[in-house]
């Protein structure tokens, strides 16, 4: 049986790091990392990530502030309050919950945060840092900073040797991860819904991340013996088993089947999804001591 990483102790550890780093700058400066958190709309899912995410900041000794805007917020009055936090030199994060209502285009909104702010790393020039392999002077995307954290962990900081499959490919996770990927010297294939014969390419490889959103689609068959198998779908399927109209969540990874092969895998849920909130404060508390002339801890 493979080795089952425990994303809940993992990210644990990522917020000791974080809460003392954010000491630490309170304690040379007397300021303290500041995150906004922006959420538009009454989307339940959202509500609760936000939640998360600011009693998170709260616990690192942050300061936390949250815009809850009705549904109704016009794209001029949300990017008007992006500027303004902007300015606002108490804050060092800013975070647009995503997906907004379909009345508001997302684009416009995250690439009005400065990029220094751009906690989520999804502006061009955090993207453009990453893909140019400048690790350090940018802020990564959070969900590929926390997947990257566990294949570092298992493989060490150089994957000289080792092949990678990351099947999919969003600028939200598949692009990014694929870099972070190549920048530690991996040998890389983005995979996705166009490539011929996918669980044949998987097979090949010693790290496969799965990120498509189809419960359960990567089988026994398709993961190479041995391997690190890295699971970031969440999909939520019907679960007679616990009653009438009850769901539960499941990966992209058939993970029963398929921790009989691998050699390290990420169990959904408790795997990937407890290091995203961890890498949001990561992020944080990296800008913060950035704007303060100060150089973060690396994570």
């Amino acid at each position: 049986m493979a080795k089952v990483i425990d994303g809940k102790a993992v990210a644990a550890g990522v917020v000791e790091q974080v809460t003392a780093a954010s000491n630490a700058l309170e304690a040379q400066t007397g300021a303290r990392p500041g995150l906004a958190v922006v959420i538009v709309g009454n989307d339940p899912a959202s509500h609760v990530y936000v939640s998360s995410k600011s009693r998170m900041a709260k616990q690192c000794g942050f300061k936390s502030v949250q815009h809850t805007l009705p549904a109704e917020t016009t794209q001029a009055e949300l990017e008007a309050l992006v500027a303004k936090l902007n300015e606002d030199p108490e804050i060092h994060g800013i975070l647009v919950q995503l997906p907004l209502p379909d009345t508001l285009d997302s684009d416009p909104v995250i690439q009005s945060i400065r990029p220094e702010k751009d906690v989520d790393g999804l502006h061009v020039v955090n993207a453009g840092k990453l893909m140019t392999g400048d690790l350090d002077g940018g802020l990564i995307s959070c969900t590929p900073a926390g997947a990257m954290l566990f294949v570092r962990q298992t493989h060490g900081p150089d994957l000289s040797g080792l092949n990678a499959v990351v099947i999919g490919r969003s600028n939200l996770f598949g692009k990014p991860m694929s870099a972070l990927l190549l920048a530690a010297n991996a040998t890389v294939t983005t995979a996705h819904s166009r490539t011929k014969d996918l669980a044949g390419v998987c097979r090949n490889a010693d790290i496969l991340v799965a990120a498509v959103g189809r419960p359960r689609m990567v089988k026994a068959g398709w993961v190479k013996p041995g391997a690190t198998v890295i699971d970031v779908g969440i999909n939520r399927i019907d679960a007679p088993e616990r009653g009438e109209g009850k769901t539960r969540l499941v990966g992209d990874v058939a993970f029963d089947e398929c921790a009989e092969v691998a050699g390290t895998i990420t169990p959904v849920p408790g795997g990937v999804g407890p290091m995203t909130i961890a890498m949001l404060m990561a992020n944080t508390v990296t800008a913060a001591m950035r704007a303060h002339g100060l150089k973060p801890p690396s994570f």
